[in-house]
């Protein structure tokens, strides 16, 4: 099956910034947001529709600096210090309905030593999901390091129609190889983060090896991930989760970067076996 390709487009401020015509010019179908205000991402969206790209789903955020720093890991404990992030995510989902996006995905748990389920815990995920219902934005659970805390609000809310998965390949390659989550959630998958690494550590198996790379510049099977898409039914766009910064930044110019973006995930939604 085709499957379009995407990635991120991140709006400061300006919702006309060039960026979006790059990603535009060099090919890409469709973005994906990490901004969670309804302004903000409904400027967005009428910027994309002016051009031809489709924004697909927004990510909704996992901390919050203020009035301290609060982890998604808060939602599981039995104070009321998440409620700022609780505040972040019911933000998203309003521009998720307001913008017409009507998907978002979100973090479950983070760390190697992420809090156990725990009965509070899953009654802030409710709250979460309950007011998703009501405004009509689907949900897609992201995977981490802890496949427990994911396995566990995917089986709460399996009978949910607007509760998925959100698959990240670099995730999985990096900090729990062994498990295949398209195996596991595959047919509720709702969207996706592409991106490359070299697996866990050999060195420090606790180090964070979650690098963020342009595929092909890692070791991650893509044919084996495009195949198990295929199984499960994945139609979805494929949505790159890598940013002009760094070694990129150092070695291409934005527009290049783009291109090169691209093409490399072209190369990825080619893999797929026509029925």
């Amino acid at each position: 099956m085709k499957r379009k390709t995407g990635i991120f487009a991140n709006l400061s401020s300006d919702p006309a910034q060039p960026a979006l015509h790059m990603i535009k010019d060099a090919g890409f179908e469709t973005v994906a947001s990490d901004n969670s205000t309804v302004d903000t991402v409904c400027k967005l969206k009428n910027e994309c529709d002016k051009i031809g790209l489709e924004l697909t789903f927004l990510h909704a955020p996992y901390y919050v600096t203020q009035p301290f720093y609060i982890h998604t890991n808060e939602f599981w404990r039995g104070d009321l210090t998440y409620i700022p992030l609780y505040e972040a995510t019911i933000s998203t989902i309003d521009a998720a309905a307001e913008s017409g996006v009507g998907t978002m995905m979100m973090h479950v748990s983070g760390g190697w030593d992420a809090p156990p389920v725990t009965d509070i815990g899953l009654s802030h995920f409710d709250r979460v999901v309950e007011y998703a219902m009501k405004r009509g934005v689907r949900i897609g659970f992201e995977n981490l390091r802890n496949v427990g805390n994911l396995a566990a609000i995917l089986e709460r809310y399996e009978r949910i129609e607007n509760v998925g998965y959100c698959y990240d390949c670099g995730h999985e390659h990096c900090y729990t190889q062994g498990v295949r989550f398209l195996d596991l959630f595959g047919k509720k998958t709702f969207c996706t983060h592409m991106h490359d690494n070299w697996g866990l550590d050999k060195v420090d198996p606790l180090k964070d090896a979650d690098y963020h790379l342009l595929p092909f510049d890692g070791d991650i099977d893509y044919q084996a991930i495009i195949d198990l898409m295929d199984k499960y039914g994945y139609a979805g766009p494929l949505t790159l989760e890598v940013g002009w910064g760094g070694r990129y930044r150092e070695a291409m110019t934005q527009e290049e970067f783009y291109r090169e973006a691209h093409a490399r995930m072209q190369r990825i939604a080619d893999m797929t076996k026509e029925p």
